[in-house]
C-alpha cells in the first residue's frame, strides 16, 4: 500500500474511476445478453424481464441529475464511495435473486449507485487533473466508455451459455471490493461551501422528467409511438423539463445549474456530443441485432465481432491525446466524425455473405477515427468549467448523454423497423422477407451515418479552438475571447 501512496493522486483518481465507470457501463451490455435466459429462469414473457433492465435505467434516471449536488455537498469522497458500495452490494443481491420482483427490486438499487457513480467520478477526475492535461485524462476516460460496452456481450454470453446467468452480476465483486478499499485509503475528499441547500423542486422535476423521457425512448420503438403509455410518458416527461427550466433559473442553488449552458464550449460540445454519441449508442444496438438475428450468430461471437471497434478507440487515443495541444479539438473533431460516418457508410453495403473479417476491419476502422472526435469532446467540454462548478457540469453532462443514447437507439430502432415493416408488407417469398429485413437494418446503419454527419457539419461550424484556450497553451497577447483566431502559441 505504501507503493500505492507514492503513486501521484490523479492517477489513483483515474484508476478507481475507470473501475467504477467500466462496472456501470458494462452492466447494461452484460444484462441485455442473458435476457433470454432470465426469462426462462422466471418463466416469464417479455413484457415483464424487460423491466430487468428498465428498472436500473429508470433509477439512474433518478439519481444523475442530483449526483452533482450531493458530490458537493456531503463530498465526492464520500459519495463516490457510498455510489460503488451500492453498486457492488446490488450486484450481489441480484446474482442471489430467487424472483423476478427480487431481481428487479436489486436492479433498482443498483441504479441508485450506477446513477452517481459517472457524474461524481468525472468531477474528480477533472479537478484533480488542470485544464492543460484534460486530453490526457480524456484517454483515460474513454477506456471504460468504448471498452465496457463491447466485452459485455463477450463476458455475459460466455457467462450465460457456460457458467451461470448468475456470474453476470456476480463478477462486478471483485472490482467493486478493489475499488472500495483503494478508495477509502487513498482518494481525498472534496466538498463545495457554495453547494447551497437541497432543491427539492429541481430533483423532483430532473429526476421524474428524465425518467418519464427515457421511458418513452425505450419503448416507443417496441410499443409503437401511438401508444398512449409511450406519447402519454413523453409529454409528461417534456413539460416537467420545461418546468424544469423556468425553476432552476430562478434558484440560487439548483439542482441543475442550466446556467453552465451560457458558456459556448460546454454548450456546443454538449450538443455534439449527444449527436456523436447517439450514433455511436444506436449502431451499437443495431449491429449485434443484424449479427445475432439475421447473419445467426451467438451473442459470443457477435461481441467478437463487434469487439475490435474499442481496439481501434484505444490505439488512436493515444495519439489524439497528443496532437489534441497542436491541432486543437476543432479539426480533431471534424477529421474524427467525417471519418466515422464515411466508415459507417460501408453498412449499408453489407449483407448475408459479407465476411465477418470485413465486418470487423469496418468496426476497427470505425474506432480509429472515433477516437478523434471523443478525446478532444471530452477534454474541451469542461475547459471553462471552474473547480466549484465541475460536479453540476457533470451531471448536466452526463444526463444528457444518456438521453443521447436513448434518442439515438430509439431512432435507428424505429427506422429499422419501420423500413421492415414497410418492405415486409409487399414482401412475396422466402427470399422477399429476407431482402426487406436487410433494407430495414441498412435502412438503420444510414440514420446512424447521417447523425454522425450532422456531427461533423457542427464541429466544423461550432466549435472554436480559442473556447478551449485553457485545455491547450497559453493563447497570444489580447487573443482571449477571440473568435476568428484559433492559433495557439506552443508550450515551452
Amino acid at each position: 500500500m505504501n507503493a500505492l501512496r507514492n503513486i501521484p493522486y490523479k492517477w489513483v483518481v483515474a484508476s478507481i474511476f475507470v473501475v467504477g465507470l467500466f462496472m456501470d457501463i458494462m452492466d447494461t451490455t452484460i444484462v441485455n445478453v442473458a435476457l433470454p435466459t432470465l426469462a426462462k429462469e422466471f418463466n416469464t414473457g417479455e413484457a415483464s424481464i424487460e423491466w430487468v433492465i428498465l428498472g436500473y435505467l429508470l433509477s439512474l434516471a433518478v439519481f444523475i441529475p442530483a449526483s452533482g449536488w450531493v458530490g458537493d455537498r456531503f463530498g465526492t469522497k464520500k459519495t463516490f464511495l457510498f455510489a460503488l458500495f451500492v453498486f457492488t452490494t446490488a450486484s450481489a443481491l441480484c446474482g442471489l435473486a430467487t424472483s423476478l420482483n427480487e431481481l428487479i427490486a436489486f436492479r433498482v438499487l443498483q441504479g441508485v449507485g450506477g446513477g452517481m457513480l459517472t457524474p461524481v467520478g468525472t468531477a474528480m477526475l477533472f479537478r484533480a487533473f488542470p485544464p492543460v492535461e484534460r486530453a490526457k485524462a480524456s484517454t483515460i476516460l474513454i477506456i471504460p466508455t468504448v471498452l465496457a460496452p463491447a466485452v459485455g456481450p463477450i463476458i455475459g454470453g460466455y457467462l450465460v451459455t457456460s457458467v451461470s446467468w448468475r456470474w453476470i452480476f456476480y463478477v462486478n465483486l471483485p472490482m467493486g471490493v478493489l475499488g472500495l478499499l483503494i478508495g477509502f485509503l487513498l482518494l481525498k475528499e472534496h466538498k463545495e461551501e457554495t453547494a447551497g441547500a437541497f432543491d427539492l423542486p429541481g430533483f423532483v422535476l430532473s429526476g421524474a422528467g428524465l425518467a418519464l423521457v427515457l421511458f418513452a425512448l425505450s419503448e416507443g420503438p417496441e410499443r409503437g409511438w401511438t401508444s398512449p403509455l409511450v406519447w402519454g410518458s413523453a409529454v409528461v416527461g417534456l413539460a416537467m423539463f420545461t418546468a424544469l427550466v423556468l425553476v432552476e433559473l430562478r434558484v440560487p442553488h439548483p439542482m441543475l445549474a442550466l446556467r453552465l449552458y451560457r458558456d459556448r464550449m460546454f454548450r456546443n460540445a454538449n450538443f455534439i456530443m449527444s449527436l456523436t454519441y447517439g450514433s455511436f449508442a444506436g449502431a451499437l444496438f443495431l449491429l449485434p441485432l443484424f449479427l445475432q438475428t439475421f447473419r445467426g450468430l451467438s451473442a459470443f461471437e457477435s461481441g467478437l465481432t463487434t469487439f475490435p471497434q474499442a481496439v481501434g478507440v484505444m490505439i488512436s487515443s493515444q495519439l489524439v491525446g497528443r496532437l489534441y495541444h497542436r491541432i486543437g479539438p476543432r479539426r480533431l473533431m471534424t477529421f474524427g466524425l467525417t471519418g466515422v460516418a464515411i466508415v459507417s457508410l460501408a453498412f449499408v453495403f453489407v449483407d448475408l455473405h459479407t465476411s465477418l473479417w470485413s465486418i470487423r476491419g469496418i468496426m476497427f476502422l470505425r474506432g480509429l477515427f472515433m477516437a478523434f472526435s471523443f478525446v478532444p469532446l471530452q477534454a474541451a467540454t469542461y475547459a471553462n468549467i471552474a473547480p466549484t462548478d465541475t460536479g453540476r457540469a457533470s451531471a448536466i453532462h452526463t444526463t444528457q448523454r444518456q438521453v443521447a443514447a436513448a434518442l439515438g437507439v430509439a431512432t435507428l430502432a424505429t427506422v429499422w423497423v419501420s423500413t421492415t415493416n414497410s418492405f415486409m408488407s409487399s414482401a412475396d417469398g422466402p427470399a422477399e422477407v429476407s431482402s426487406a429485413m436487410l433494407d430495414g437494418f441498412h435502412a438503420g446503419f444510414a440514420a446512424a451515418t447521417v447523425l454522425v454527419a450532422i456531427g461533423a457539419v457542427c464541429a466544423f461550424v461550432l466549435i472554436r479552438d480559442v473556447d478551449a484556450a485553457a485545455t491547450l497553451h497559453r493563447p497570444r497577447s489580447g487573443q482571449a475571447g477571440a473568435d476568428t483566431e484559433d492559433t495557439f502559441v506552443p508550450a515551452h
